[in-house]
């Protein structure tokens, strides 16, 4: 019995996986003429999923403007990532209501815009989608942070916030307007102006 425990363990420990050839990354060879045992990539080798066929997606652009809608279906799940992802990535600077407010006004740094001043408002949601991409004056980038579709997602939510400050009763569908507890009764109000 002992015999074959032994030869069990015997086995187990042979080496040849450790041992094999192999060429370990960065090490030269003299195999290839170069010297290199890492062989270049062949041109215009992309890496898997990284193509990026889809300008519209990845740079919020047709040719130099940006594109006035998201580039897939928002829905209300999109709507919460993006809320989740803002609340995360954004919110520390620009503030939960996206009124430029962020723990970091507070503790003495610069103030951001506010997303609820006209221009950010007219401005292409496809703009927002870059600024997050590629970063504008002392807002850095945050590609390596957020991935496309949570930009997009961001992007969308912030047009909920800025049209959430901008709204009135008259923007509620009259048979929706009894949902809002009494709400719906009232004069229509008109929009309340943020300060900015």
């Amino acid at each position: 019995m002992a015999a074959v425990a032994l030869a069990c363990l015997n086995i187990a420990c042979r080496r040849d996986m450790q041992d094999q050839p192999k060429y370990i990354p960065l090490r030269p060879s003299d195999f290839f003429a170069d010297g290199r045992s890492a062989r270049p990539l062949p041109e215009g080798t992309v890496a898997r999923g990284q193509l990026r066929a889809d300008k519209v997606f990845f740079t919020g652009k047709v040719g130099d403007q940006f594109v006035d809608r998201i580039p897939f279906p928002v829905t209300r799940a999109v709507l919460e990532r993006g809320q989740e992802r803002f609340n995360i990535y954004c919110s520390p600077c620009h503030g939960r209501l996206g009124n430029g407010l962020g723990i970091i006004v507070r503790r003495g740094l610069k103030r951001p815009p506010s997303y609820h001043i006209d221009r950010l408002r007219q401005i292409p949601v496809g703009y927002f989608y870059d600024v997050i991409t590629n970063g504008f004056g002392a807002m850095q980038d945050y590609s390596a942070q957020v991935a496309p579709r949570d930009r997009w997602a961001i992007a969308a939510y912030i047009r909920v916030l800025q049209y959430s400050q901008q709204a009135s009763i008259n923007d509620v569908p009259p048979e929706h307007r009894q949902d809002l507890g009494g709400a719906g009764t009232a004069k229509p109000a008109e929009a309340k102006k943020p300060s900015e």
